[in-house]
């Protein structure tokens, strides 16, 4: 099994991304109708695009935990052509509905995670398998990644140190086998090189920078040693 990004401190993931999943609810409650329809930097997604991708994210983390806990088959993710008529289709619900799903989809995946007494089940996510663990830790990246997409109050100041720690480790994870230029990072608890090329890039930062960097959602200047390469967008 593979156990990078590390071991994972699940009850203070938990607890990151229970406070990061309070704050975009509260952020997106304040959005009006028009607000909810508007573009956003992922090509031809609306904020209500991304909700309703957040919310069946949820769905989908939920279904595997339960399949997890009782030894079931892991449940297939839908394919892309399936997933792209929901996200259309729930695009185009009104803001209340909008922000019902986001918050009891959420909230039925908290309640989910707060039953797991037993972590050692293996799961598979980014087409590797993991511990059940790296969960919680996935679905803290969508929040952030997501709330920032969303541009309705979150920067990535505002996220705590240590959970953007363990960000940059998840995303540093998912891009392992990815084409890019060799590009060694390094924060002040990090240390990782993904890529291989001829070219090197030293990339250093916080680990909140780097992790917005490396998921596309932030410019070359907010690292430092990237010259002015922008990483593509991440889910």
């Amino acid at each position: 099994m593979l156990t990078y990004p590390g071991t994972i401190p699940v009850a203070d993931v938990h607890r990151w991304k229970t406070e990061a999943t309070q704050q975009l609810l509260g952020h997106t409650i304040a959005l009006t109708e028009d607000a909810w329809h508007q573009s956003t930097c992922l090509p031809g997604w609306t904020r209500a695009h991304i909700a309703t991708h957040l919310a069946r994210n949820a769905e989908y983390f939920d279904s595997i935990i339960r399949a997890a806990q009782v030894g079931d088959p892991q449940p297939a993710l839908v394919d892309v052509s399936t997933r792209r008529n929901f996200l259309e289709i729930g695009a185009e619900r009104h803001a209340l509905e909008l922000q019902i799903d986001l918050d009891a989809t959420a909230g039925a995946l908290q309640n989910t995670i707060d039953a797991i007494t037993d972590w050692t089940p293996e799961v598979s996510l980014d087409n590797a398998d993991l511990a059940l663990t790296a969960v919680p830790l996935a679905r803290l990246h969508e929040v952030n990644v997501h709330h920032l997409d969303l541009n309705c109050g979150l920067t990535v100041d505002d996220i705590p140190a240590d959970a953007a720690e363990w960000l940059l480790r998840w995303v540093l994870f998912r891009l392992r086998d990815t084409a890019l230029p060799t590009i060694q990072v390094t924060s002040n608890t990090v240390q990782a090189e993904i890529g291989s090329s001829a070219t090197t890039l030293q990339v250093s930062g916080s680990n909140a920078s780097l992790w917005a960097w490396l998921s596309g959602r932030a410019d070359a200047d907010a690292v430092t040693g990237a010259s002015e390469v922008r990483l593509p967008l991440l889910s």
